[in-house]
């Protein structure tokens, strides 16, 4: 999946793969390489890198003058295969700066506040491509949020590869949130991107209950529903972990939407293993699914285990897929009759505090209504709007 971040004045085109983080790394290479084309790539799946050296292939063929510039975690990873490629003038491996780094989607904005990672997962390459953790400074990273603010966007959105594991000395990542709200008055959302359930510190669980404006959505790195699939993972929770994390937090904010990353198939994966990842949707009330069929990354430990074939991975993949639509379906339905407040987005969408989409044509982005749910079409929300601002 890939996005333009487009053509500005004086900066590079970029077409960036992969996560949040990679956006907000696009708008920096879009300054350091002006008149470039930027392929900012990603390595979280050979799908991923695959994909990458296609559209190299594509931009060459029809922009031949064009200077090529590839960065991103896969380039980092495996820079010499990337510099062979024809129409590639420059690989870009070096690390990205320690400092808050900011990129604007539409309405909302993604503030990088972490970087790199120190575990090391069996199935992740991304740690070779993104180094070790490490954590902006508070002050940066309220500066540069007030900049958003004073930009005029309503929504900020932290992101990391890590984000939980943000260790500013004393200060963790609840405490950056607070931080962050309590200096900037103005902003109207505070959104986490992607969290590890198991490193979440009490303040965050504390600020998730106590602060209005901190969404009440998160996204887990779940990956698997059977203990010893986690063990064999390198993950650092457990089941009862994660099950325990959702029920903790449903009572503290009952209005919270859970999503959650999933991979099927992970190497000795059996169909009793699988039924646990499963029958976790329910059990830990997830909405948001995002789902992998295992890739073996090579020069991960994961990638010497015994395989499951892929058309079984895919296969599983597509009955968690399945599994996570009827889950949204129940969201869904539970929200007919409600009045709920949504930022409106670019293309006719807007977004509730909980992310849940709504269908809201026509209506200019970048602003807060109010609107009463009516129903949905299977994927979001039909609205009938009775106020913004």
């Amino acid at each position: 999946m890939s996005a333009r971040t487009g053509a500005l004045p004086r900066k590079a085109e970029v077409l960036t793969f992969g996560c949040r983080l990679n956006l907000v790394d696009s708008e920096e290479l879009a300054r350091q390489h002006p008149g470039a084309v930027v392929v900012n790539t990603c390595a979280v799946t050979n799908e991923a890198t695959r994909q990458a050296k296609q559209a190299i292939r594509r931009l060459h063929r029809e922009q031949p003058e064009a200077q090529i510039v590839v960065a991103g975690c896969a380039a980092r990873i495996d820079p010499q295969s990337f510099a062979a490629m024809d129409g590639v003038t420059r690989v870009v491996a070096d690390e990205q700066p320690n400092r808050a780094r900011a990129a604007e989607e539409g309405t909302r904005a993604f503030l990088a506040v972490q970087n790199g990672c120190d575990h090391r997962c069996t199935f992740c390459i991304i740690p070779a491509g993104r180094g070790a953790s490490r954590s902006v400074a508070p002050r940066e990273a309220v500066a540069q949020a007030r900049a958003l603010v004073e930009s005029g966007k309503q929504e900020i959105v932290l992101t990391g590869v890590d984000l939980t594991s943000y260790d500013a000395g004393e200060m963790k990542l609840g405490g950056l949130a607070r931080l962050l709200l309590r200096e900037l008055p103005g902003l109207a959302r505070l959104r986490l991107s992607s969290i590890d359930c198991i490193e979440a510190d009490d303040d965050l669980v504390a600020a998730l209950a106590e602060e209005e404006r901190l969404c009440p959505h998160l996204h887990l790195s779940l990956q698997a529903g059977d203990d010893l699939i986690l063990k064999r993972m390198k993950r650092r929770h457990s089941r009862e972990d994660a099950i325990r994390f959702c029920v903790a937090l449903r009572k503290a904010r009952p209005e919270i939407v859970f999503g959650a990353d999933f991979i099927a198939g992970f190497p000795t994966e059996t169909c009793d293993m699988f039924s646990r990842t499963l029958a976790l949707v329910e059990e830990c009330g997830l909405t948001h699914l995002h789902v992998f069929p295992f890739s073996a990354r090579p020069g991960t430990p994961a990638a010497r285990m015994p395989q499951v074939a892929r058309e079984i991975a895919k296969e599983r993949a597509a009955r968690l897929r399945e599994a996570g639509d009827r889950a949204l379906l129940r969201h869904l339905d539970a929200q007919k009759g409600k009045t709920l407040r949504f930022l409106t987005e670019r293309g006719g969408g807007a977004r509730a505090a909980d992310f849940t989409l709504a269908r809201m044509p026509g209506v200019e982005a970048g602003r807060m209504i109010d609107a009463h749910v009516t129903g949905d079409d299977g994927r979001a929300l039909t609205v009938s709007p009775i106020g913004s601002q």
